[in-house]
């Protein structure tokens, strides 16, 4: 390969050099930051209403019509769907990775469209709402009352008014839930006073859409000859309490009228009371902002506290805002962490360098080509749509060791050259790299052969092997580039040939010190030779060492506790609490007071927020209750503070507090836009069709069977069929004698009893909802019904004349998956067990419970990992072996010789996992990358030895010599590069602190697989070539070139040094 170009003019190699820093810099300010890649599967969400009705009436009136056409639209994944008794329907379609989530909710919208003629005509005049829904949580405030003078209705409405659509309007924004409602004109009928004037709600409805509309009259003087013309205007819709109040209503027989005031209450009030919140306990609201598909969410977080920090100071006196979460404290912290550790890596990395190699002069060059690799790496992240992430971070620092070994191997044969009696440098480097080029290009192809079939996988976790092993893979064809470069013109610039005879050692202590590393160094290569004679010599040992390194390895591989990526300590804690079945509003704020008391004195905990009557899986409901809990930044908290220190000090004591509320307490996840929990989901089925009650008794059992086991920390659902309820039973037959229509009969008790929505205003530049509805004091009880009349001709008859009420239970919501009745089950793993292992206990567990006609599937991210399964990593590691056995039997033209580098690896990937158990870590994608870099690494050991030997051999060496002098000769390069990388991770594996623990298991596996592989090659690959290339060699018998000499003084000269 002709280098000599870039010898020859230094200037030019600088100037790529200079370019690719360029380059990498203007990507590095374009990129965007995140956690995580983007891998959430688009969402969409079809959200109905059907006032009154009943979670049954629902599920069959609304959502089985939807289901039906929505089912089987295209790259659709699965289907859920949740129908609650307060008469809110909600359908989730989560796509296929890789959808594209603009079409998706085009083509939901489409088939909803063809649903709408079989639905009810309430729920199509409450409106059905289409929209892409991602569940990344992004950020969450809370305004709150520090003076008294507000109630909850004013601050979720200033909310409403004057914040909420400031930050719909910001960029990466998908949804902003508050946790409470919007203002409503609320109408509270008086059934006596209503039945006095032989009145029902349907005439209260009829005057409403009557007098409250709007108009176009039309003009006076238009096209009439006129001078002037004018505008005619009518008042349109009423805007304040007062002009409701005084809707005329009927006329009275003494010709007076009858108005809306004399029959009801009329009130701006909130459209529902479900929902009531406190913020570190004082009255207030909160918000959540869930990210929009494919935004950068780190631009849109600090858009959010932009705009937020300059509105405070228009907020009325005595409001104030706090943040409950923001992904990005987390996510810069994690940043600054990594940052830190890839300074104490390049650093560690010189220092190894310098050690080795022994002249600063010699270690300078290695160490440029860090940055220029490093930052380089940036511009084609960007140019492939990359993003600033812990993963592709965590591949740069990996990449430290790996870029700066084509370095060293260029630095090493120049000096070598030098020390074999050149007296120019520039000529040194010249013929250094007409013998090194293609060994570099083939290391190169080795490595990038490791990471860029990975990338082509599909899923989540071909998402993130793509960020992870392109990253790697840029940064080492920079680095080789950089080795064919600028290095051998640094070379030909920086070293300096030997001049006379070797001078005295110096008495500083640098000089003692290499000195000293030099003389045990060569103690080291004899002993190391006199081993690596007895293995060569020995090749069946070698045979028998990979046989047990295989089988440990399989074995470590069934036994590491798996997961897709490590809980981190984000700094927030959920809580989501249960009453008893049939629990009122005023009863689940009484026992979430008491919660929230307990809540401020966890120690570390900053704010929380409380919201009862909505938690996070089973959405709104008079027993439900959730917390958002902040705790303090990572540096103000002492020993003992952490998250999973806070969810055990709330397990604790919660049964302390209250034997009423059943409360479940989770971090929130660490991939975003699949749920709301980082522990398990799934969905237990009813296949059968059968009675919900039997179903919800097999769910009962399968649970408690789940909670049984030691890998489960706690499993729940929240579902119950034992909610108190009435069934309404209609005489039909008296309705016929009355002359009364059961439609009559049911059309009185929704507008008493389930509420009306019958028509709109504009107050505060908005349009709101005019309910009707019974006063509250006049719907307490069944005893009740005798006050509600229907009229009958000209006579007002009880309603209680023509129903019954009997008492029965039921549930409070239904679920259905893929269209199946389904029940949702969530838990957290034990503590120190991993998520694969939970997932494995609910197999068995579903194997032994579930009869025949039930059935379970998984939700969110652990269907995710559910599908990725615990054999990903066996068939990852296949695919990266396949790929480096076919390249290096194309290098060698042999079938048979690479296997003298491929089955040296298992010693590695053993010696990673072994570390993992030592270290705790799990089976994730942080180390399935570090072995996967390991496979790369071991390979370039193994090939400098069998390379090197290969040569001897074809110059006439016998194999075994051919094995030992290849061993020796390369011990030291192989020692250099391996301690290079040991070195520079140490700080990753001892990370502690914000993200400790993804860098701990990537630093822990990559330490473990390279110090033990490193060890257990130069052991055994001498005997494993001895081995393979006899047998080669009776394939195909070489032919001898004896003419060459002159390689055998080389050899001889090389043999000297080493010895």
């Amino acid at each position: 390969m002709k280098l000599d170009i870039f010898i020859n003019r230094p200037v030019l190699s600088t100037v790529f050099s200079v370019f690719f820093l360029l380059l990498g810099l203007i990507g590095l300010t374009q990129l965007p930051v995140s956690q995580y890649p983007d891998i959430a599967p688009p969402t969409i969400q079809v959200v109905a209403n059907y006032p009154g009705a009943s979670a049954q009436t629902v599920m069959s009136s609304v959502i089985a019509p939807i289901e039906e056409q929505i089912n089987g639209v295209e790259n659709m994944d699965y289907i859920s769907s949740t129908a609650s008794n307060d008469g809110r329907a909600i359908l989730t379609v989560c796509f296929k990775h890789g959808t594209d989530p603009d079409i998706a909710a085009v083509n939901v919208q489409n088939r909803v469209a063809m649903a709408e003629g079989s639905l009810p005509a309430e729920v199509i005049q409450m409106g059905i709402t289409t929209f892409k829904r991602q569940s990344s949580l992004l950020y969450s405030f809370a305004m709150y009352d520090t003076t008294g003078r507000y109630d909850q209705s004013f601050i979720e409405n200033y909310m409403d008014i004057n914040v909420i659509p400031e930050i719909k309007r910001i960029k990466g924004v998908g949804t902003v839930e508050v946790h409470g409602s919007n203002y409503a004109m609320r109408i509270w009928l008086k059934p006596e006073a209503l039945a006095q004037y032989h009145l029902e709600p349907n005439d209260i409805t009829a005057a409403l859409a009557d007098q409250n509309i709007d108009a176009a009259p039309g003009k006076l003087g238009e096209n009439g000859n006129r001078t002037f013309q004018y505008v005619l205007r009518y008042k349109g819709r009423l805007q304040t309490a007062t002009e409701f109040e005084n809707i005329v209503v009927a006329a009275k027989p003494d010709g007076e009228v009858l108005r809306l005031k004399d029959v009801a209450k009329v009130e701006l009030g909130r459209f529902e009371n479900t929902v009531q919140g406190t913020v570190d306990g004082k009255q207030g609201t909160s918000c959540m902002v869930f990210q929009m598909a494919g935004s950068n969410a780190t631009e849109t977080i600090n858009n959010i506290t932009d705009y937020l920090n300059k509105s405070k100071k228009d907020f009325p006196p005595g409001l104030k805002l706090v943040v409950m979460m923001d992904n990005n404290e987390f996510l810069y912290a994690s940043i600054h962490e990594v940052a830190k550790t890839l300074l104490e890596a390049f650093v560690l990395v010189f220092i190894v360098t310098y050690i080795f190699l022994q002249n600063m002069r010699t270690s300078l060059i290695p160490t440029i080509a860090i940055p220029v690799a490093l930052v380089g790496t940036f511009f084609f992240l960007w140019v492939a749509g990359f993003s600033i992430n812990l993963l592709t971070l965590c591949a740069l620092i990996l990449a430290i060791a790996i870029v700066v070994d084509d370095a060293i191997v260029v630095v090493e044969a120049v000096q070598a050259k030098l020390d074999m009696g050149y007296k120019s440098a520039k000529q040194a480097s010249l013929d250094a790299m007409q013998e090194i080029s293609g060994a570099i290009v083939s290391i190169t192809m080795v490595m990038m052969a490791v990471f860029i079939p990975v990338s082509f996988m599909n899923g989540v976790t071909g998402v993130f092997y793509k960020q992870m092993g392109l990253t790697m893979a840029f940064a080492i064809a920079i680095s080789a580039f950089n080795a064919l470069t600028l290095s051998p013109a640094l070379c030909a610039i920086l070293l300096k040939p030997k001049k006379g005879s070797p001078e005295a050692v110096g008495s500083s202590f640098i000089d003692r010190f290499h000195e000293a590393f030099n003389s045990n160094f060569t103690r080291l290569t004899k002993r190391y030779k006199s081993i690596a004679i007895f293995f060569a010599t020995h090749k069946w040992t070698s045979c028998a060492a990979v046989a047990v390194a295989m089988a440990l390895f399989a074995i470590l591989l069934s036994v590491t506790k798996t997961s897709m990526v490590p809980n981190e300590d984000q700094g927030v804690i959920f809580g989501m609490v249960t009453m008893p079945p049939g629990s009122s509003m005023e009863n689940t704020q009484h026992e979430m007071k008491k919660l929230d008391s307990m809540i401020a004195k966890v120690p570390g905990m900053r704010d929380r927020t409380e919201v009862s009557g909505i938690n996070f899986l089973d959405g709104m409901g008079s027993g439900n209750g959730m917390f958002i809990c902040k705790m303090k930044n990572w540096d103000e908290r002492g020993k003992g503070e952490s998250v999973d220190d806070a969810i055990a000090y709330l397990y604790q004591h919660t049964p302390q507090i209250t034997s009423n509320a059943r409360a479940l307490y989770f971090a929130p996840p660490m991939v975003s836009g699949y749920s709301a929990t980082n522990g398990f989901e799934l969905v237990l089925q009813d296949k059968t069709g059968g009675d919900i009650n039997k179903f919800s008794g097999i769910a009962a059992k399968f649970i408690a069977a789940l909670n049984a086991r030691p890998e489960i920390s706690v499993a729940y659902t929240s579902f119950s069929t034992n909610f108190p309820q009435y069934m309404i039973d209609i005489d039909a037959a008296q309705c016929k004698k009355a002359g009364i229509s059961n439609s009559q009969i049911l059309g009185v008790l929704q507008g008493y009893y389930g509420g009306m929505y019958v028509s709109n205003f504009n107050s505060f530049g908005k349009l709101y909802k005019v309910m009707i509805q019974a006063d509250p004091s006049m719907r307490t009880d069944e005893e009740s019904l005798n006050q509600i009349m229907v009229r009958n001709g000209l006579e007002m008859v009880p309603v209680s004349q023509f129903v019954k009420l009997h008492r029965v239970y039921g549930p409070d919501y239904v679920g259905r998956f893929n269209l199946y009745t389904s029940i949702n089950v969530n838990g957290v793993p034990a503590p120190g067990v991993s998520s694969g292992q939970a997932i494995k206990a609910i197999a068995e567990v579903a194997k032994n419970t579930l009869p025949m006609g039930y059935g379970y599937d998984f939700s969110g991210l652990t269907r995710e990992e559910q599908k990725t399964g615990a054999g990903s990593t066996a068939i990852i590691l296949g695919l990266v072996f396949v790929f480096i056995y076919l390249l290096l039997s194309a290098q060698y033209e042999s079938y048979v010789l690479p296997l003298a580098v491929i089955l040296s690896v298992p010693f590695g990937l053993a010696g990673s996992f072994i570390f993992a158990l030592m270290t705790g870590a799990e089976n994730n994608i942080y180390l399935q990358i570090a072995l996967i870099m390991l496979i790369g690494l071991l390979c370039k050991n193994a090939i400098l030895i069998v390379q090197y030997g290969v040569a001897r051999r074809r110059k006439g060496m016998p194999i075994i010599q051919s094995a030992i002098d290849a061993a020796c000769a390369r011990l030291r390069p192989i020692l250099m590069t391996s301690f290079a990388l040991i070195i520079g991770l140490l700080p990753m594996m001892f990370a502690h602190g914000v993200g400790a623990n993804g860098n701990s298991t990537l630093g822990a596996g990559a330490v473990g697989g390279m110090l033990l592989g490193m060890i257990f090659q130069l052991v055994f690959v001498p005997g494993l070539f001895v081995l393979f290339e006899k047998v080669q060699e009776r394939i195909k018998p070489i032919k001898w070139d004896l003419n060459k000499l002159d390689a055998e003084a080389t050899e001889q000269h090389n043999n000297k040094r080493i010895e």
